[in-house]
């Protein structure tokens, strides 16, 4: 697999990234939901957030200050007091990759937003009162949810919103082969309010995208939280769940949002590892 050396490459490299940097470091803020979050690591946890896994692909006086939180959606950050602690500690040159959508689109009141309005507003007033501050802000969409409906079947039965298929294979739907879209609008709005804005925009959907469907409905299963039974302290029972990554689905792709990064910030260059990232230059 093309992924396989940036594994091994970042399997080698825990220690190098938690080193001890200058103090005059530049921060990497990152603010959005469980699938960029950090995860705690006990009883054998297999979870990760892709933005947990990216300071491994980060060298020299850079840091990631990881504050997305499972279950949060752009509101929810706003509401609860999160974004302001971030936006306090923002200096210039320092940077805010703002990721939302995944629970922006469920229909609890103190999370739902609606893109092209409540949704984008917060997308504007992250971007705004970063500049503010002197930061760089950093917009990027949701990553997609394995979701390979078969058939006849229609996408909504198969979302892994449901969360209906913990327990076991027993009762799990039929799989197609064409990876169906679960995010709508919620993925074009970050788009747009990036054109709007001119902020750099990482289209983590269309990456994700291409990559679980390249691999299709039975090696994506490698990239998610596909557990079975008997096997992890924290999962006794197993776990299915098309949403959550891996330590290998956190490490592949925090790979292409490194890349992505590599493209569209050509400033950040230099603090990523060239080991780990193709460019034409």
């Amino acid at each position: 697999m093309k992924f396989l050396s940036s594994l091994l490459v970042a399997l080698s490299l825990p220690a190098m990234a938690v080193a001890q940097v200058p103090s005059d470091t530049i921060t990497v803020f990152m603010i959005g939901d469980s699938t960029m979050a950090n995860k705690p690591l006990d009883k054998e946890n297999q979870e990760r957030g892709w933005g947990q896994m990216l300071p491994i692909y980060l060298e020299g006086a850079i840091k990631v200050d990881n504050h997305a939180v499972n279950g949060r959606s752009s509101k929810s950050f706003i509401d609860e007091g999160r974004w302001d602690k971030v936006r306090d500690q923002i200096r210039p040159g320092d940077y805010v990759i703002i990721q939302f959508g995944h629970n922006d689109e469920k229909p609890k009141p103190d999370r739902h937003t609606d893109p092209g309005s409540t949704f984008d507003a917060n997308l504007k007033k992250f971007v705004n009162e970063t500049r503010e501050k002197g930061g760089n802000p950093i917009l990027m969409n949701s990553i997609v949810r394995r979701n390979f409906p078969a058939n006849g079947i229609a996408a909504a039965e198969t979302d892994d919103r449901q969360k209906t298929w913990k327990k076991g294979l027993e009762g799990y739907p039929m799989e197609g082969d064409s990876l169906a879209d679960t995010h709508g609008d919620y993925r074009i709005a970050p788009r747009n309010v990036a054109e709007e804005l001119n902020v750099p925009f990482v289209d983590m959907n269309a990456l994700t995208h291409e990559l679980v469907q390249d691999l299709g409905p039975e090696s994506s299963k490698a990239l998610f939280m596909w557990m079975p039974v008997g096997k992890y302290e924290f999962a006794p029972n197993g776990r299915i769940d098309n949403t959550h990554l891996n330590v290998y689905g956190g490490i592949v792709v925090s790979r292409l949002a490194i890349n992505g990064i590599a493209e569209k910030v050509p400033a950040l260059r230099p603090y990523i590892r060239r080991t780990v990232y193709n460019l034409n230059d």
